[in-house]
């Protein structure tokens, strides 16, 4: 898969992002330079786990029949360190609909192994950049 991400002319920082027949906006923050007109690299990062624990489980809710009828789940950023090696995210699932105690223990151990959760901990990623 490829995904574009092209510099908007109108804004100093804005990109298009291009992931399949999907457009997103991103840009740095006003502090960081930009006019806020997206949601910047870091958040996506933050979001991309947010939505893999959402998907993963109502996927997990759908094939163990749980009666799920709402999650959201919240990040919470810690940075303060990431130069030192260290980004902290905190993830808050909020369930809702006529669940045991054990099903929602079950739904938050699911959320603990969506593949991003896993992707960002427990595997080497390696990045190369090249000049096109």
């Amino acid at each position: 898969m490829t995904i574009k991400a092209l510099r908007d002319q109108s804004l100093p920082m804005r990109h298009i992002v291009h992931v399949r027949n999907h457009i997103i906006s991103t840009d740095g923050s006003v502090e960081e330079g930009g006019n806020d007109a997206g949601p910047s690299p870091h958040d996506l990062y933050d979001a991309a786990l947010s939505a893999c624990k959402a998907l993963t489980v109502v996927w997990y809710a759908r094939r163990k029949n749980i009666p799920l009828e709402h999650v959201e789940v919240s990040m919470e950023r810690d940075a303060s360190e990431e130069r030192q090696g260290t980004y902290r995210l905190a993830a808050t699932l909020h369930l809702s609909g006529d669940l045991t105690e054990t099903q929602r223990a079950e739904l938050l151990s699911a959320a603990q192994k969506c593949p991003v959760h896993k992707l960002m901990t427990s595997v080497t990623t390696e990045v190369t950049t090249v000049l096109g």
